[in-house]
């Protein structure tokens, strides 16, 4: 054996620092070199972590929590009032945002924009400089959509009187819920707060949100189906919806009909001319499918990430409601004509819960046309992307597979032990709100959430489990 290795030419593999390697490479050897870096970036504190988690409870909390992800069967069932929804917006001047919880002095432009723009819209204050006052003196509660059921794109602002998304889990008979889709341009989401956007928001409210209701109630929509179909159509329901969305309306076109409304034309209009209709769906459906696994003691699986403009945030299966939080970092992206990245805003929304499910960058390789959008490169950066989250991952979702990798199932299960002992942070696909409040959109890119917050959550579990 040894007679064996010694024969023929020396032959070298390097790990870590390549400067070794370009030393041999220069006096002729051939070297292969290997990126290595010692798990967990060698932080003693996290090894001792990851080494009390590699238990067979853990393991077998796991699976249990990506069981429930797997089972679940999502469907749009109906469209109501968020008041009804959630009975505590009307027996306060409650506000809900996206993110963990934050009050009004950290808030970011944007989300500050889009505060004082509900409240007109409330009638809570008459105009916007009075209602920046109110909200400045404690005159407005505020809190997490997370800690109420439902998610938020972007600044995610929910309150009483909007119409909110209804997803069920019939297979745990939980919901989620979230705000309709504005369309595009200058919206509430962004931080818009003018005229043109509380007029759109009341049309929501008054006419459309009641006929998308109307025609839900009486024949919901299984999700399951229709994310797989828009997986291989091109779709990872982030950034690009397009599929989805279209595929949605013709199923619902009939039934809106058959409600009679008079605003059925500009609904068709409204939903055939916004291409992202369908990301507020499916944001809904990732509460409703990771929400099950709160609470699983042991489980390192994560249920939501999101992010408020000024923090991020996850929470862990084994955790329940507990928030890990670390400073929101800067999406890497293409801006608009005019804008740049001195006009951006940190990352913001509860949109995240769509790669905390496996869709977003964790299912780029189904949506090469993102990774341009987004600035991430072509079709080999996107399928890098979609390969390194896997990394990450506990497990894969066989009922949605994506075409490019010979229909293999998308990501599910992002596990904490993981990311932390990878180094390899989510990526996220992301738009980009200007940091002003009352601008808009004025980019999109990919962001990544701080290590930081699975440090904390790793080391928390590890202290649980000791």
């Amino acid at each position: 054996m040894i007679g064996t290795l010694l024969a023929g030419p020396v032959r070298v593999v390097n790990l870590g620092l390549a400067s070794f390697a370009r030393d041999l490479a220069a006096h002729g050897t051939a070297v292969a070199q290997v990126d290595w870096s010692p798990p967990a970036g060698g932080k003693h504190e996290l090894l001792l972590a990851l080494a009390v988690l590699e238990k067979d409870a853990v393991e077998k909390a796991n699976q249990a929590a990506l069981q429930k992800i797997l089972a679940a069967e999502p469907m749009l069932a109906d469209v109501r009032r968020a008041g009804e929804l959630i009975p505590e917006l009307d027996g306060a001047r409650l506000m809900l945002h996206a993110g963990p919880p934050i009050e009004w002095g950290r808030m970011c432009g944007p989300l500050k924009g889009a505060v004082c723009g509900a409240i007109v819209f409330e009638g809570w204050a008459p105009d916007l400089a009075a209602a920046e006052k109110l909200a400045a003196r404690g005159g407005v509660q505020f809190a997490p959509n997370h800690h109420f059921g439902a998610v938020g794109p972007m600044t995610g602002i929910t309150t009483r009187s909007m119409p909110l998304l209804v997803v069920e889990n019939r297979a745990f008979g939980n919901r989620a819920m979230c705000a309709l889709n504005e369309g595009l341009g200058k919206v509430m989401r962004f931080g818009g707060n003018d005229a043109e956007v509380l007029a759109r928001l009341a049309w929501l409210r008054d006419d459309f949100g009641p006929l998308l209701g109307a025609a839900l109630r009486p024949a919901p929509v299984p999700l399951n189906p229709l994310i797989a179909r828009g997986l291989a159509m091109g779709d990872e329901m982030h950034q690009r919806n397009v599929a989805c969305s279209s595929l949605l309306m013709r199923i619902l076109a009939p039934a809106m009909a058959r409600v009679g409304s008079p605003s059925l034309p500009r609904a068709l209009e409204f939903m055939g001319g916004n291409d992202q209709f369908f990301l507020n769906i499916a944001m809904a459906m990732g509460k409703s499918i990771l929400d099950p696994a709160r609470g699983i003691a042991a489980s390192t699986i994560v249920t939501a990430m999101s992010r408020n403009g000024t923090d991020f945030g996850i929470r862990v299966a084994g955790m329940g409601d507990a928030w890990f939080t670390a400073p929101v970092e800067m999406p890497q992206g293409l801006y608009f004509p005019g804008y740049s990245a001195a006009d951006a805003n940190p990352d913001i929304g509860d949109s995240a819960i769509l790669e905390a499910v496996g869709l977003g960058a964790f299912a780029m390789a189904a949506a090469p046309a993102v990774a341009g959008f987004v600035g991430a490169g072509g079709f080999a950066e996107a399928l890098g992307y979609t390969r390194a989250m896997s990394e990450i991952a506990a497990g894969r979702n066989p009922k949605w597979g994506i075409p490019a990798l010979e229909f293999a199932g998308t990501s599910a299960g992002i596990d904490v032990r993981r990311v932390v002992e990878t180094g390899i942070a989510p990526a996220i696909n992301t738009g980009i709100a200007h940091r002003l409040p009352g601008v808009g959109q004025v980019g999109a890119g990919i962001a990544r959430a701080p290590l930081a917050c699975f440090e904390q959550a790793l080391t928390a579990l590890a202290q649980h489990a000791r």
